[in-house]
């Protein structure tokens, strides 16, 4: 009877496991390889980005709030685990942004922006109401230093603490300390709507892969 007990409740957790999985959706756009899911009214969009920066590997994530309730999003809620075991968290914006105050290049700049537009505009699929976009516009300002137009960048880019409400959505780039290494394989966890989001993430494209038409 035990056993009985043991063998139905495994399948039971399968069945619920398994359910769960089916909600994640995969696509191809641009080049990149997306995954999404939706759990309580609320829609995780992202793709590994082929380019580093600086120490960081770059995600790129979407987040709609298609329910009733207003959520906060920050970065820290995407966790990363390798197929080696290590495992990465995302970090704030602030740090990535004093990171570039601090060692950014010109060539920082450019593959920072490069990467983060071509991968954005080349999927229409996007369109934040309080995203990448609205940022950038609001981060025009002539800077005559290098570092500081880096810095402007990121903060344009990066994921930020965001609440949506319902019927908002936001877009930015979650950045992990990988020693300017890819991430490779492996699962992103992401706590957010009271809800957990498991998505098991392939490699990143070639480098260069992305900019192709």
């Amino acid at each position: 009877m035990d056993r009985l007990r043991g063998v139905t409740a495994t399948l039971c957790l399968l069945l619920v496991c398994a359910h769960l999985n089916a909600q994640v959706i995969e696509f191809e756009s641009n080049g990149l390889h997306y995954l999404t899911a939706t759990r309580n009214g609320l829609t995780i969009m992202f793709a590994q980005l082929p380019s580093t920066v600086r120490e960081y590997a770059v995600m790129q994530v979407s987040v709609s709030n298609g329910s009733d309730r207003t959520w906060v999003i920050r970065p820290e809620d995407f966790r990363f685990e390798r197929a080696d075991g290590v495992v990465l968290q995302a970090v704030p914006a602030r740090t990535v942004v004093n990171q570039m105050i601090e060692k950014a290049t010109r060539n920082d700049v450019v593959r920072l922006v490069s990467t983060y537009e071509a991968s954005l505009y080349g999927f229409g699929r996007i369109q934040s109401t309080n995203g990448y976009e609205q940022r950038r516009q609001a981060a025009q300002a002539e800077l005559g230093s290098i570092k500081l137009k880096a810095a402007a960048a990121a903060s344009a880019i990066a994921f930020v603490e965001t609440k949506l409400a319902p019927g908002q959505s936001t877009d930015g780039a979650v950045f992990y300390p990988t020693n300017g290494k890819p991430l490779g394989p492996g699962r992103l966890i992401v706590r957010a709507a009271d809800s957990l989001f498991v998505f098991d993430a392939a490699d990143a494209p070639a480098a260069g892969k992305l900019l192709r038409r």
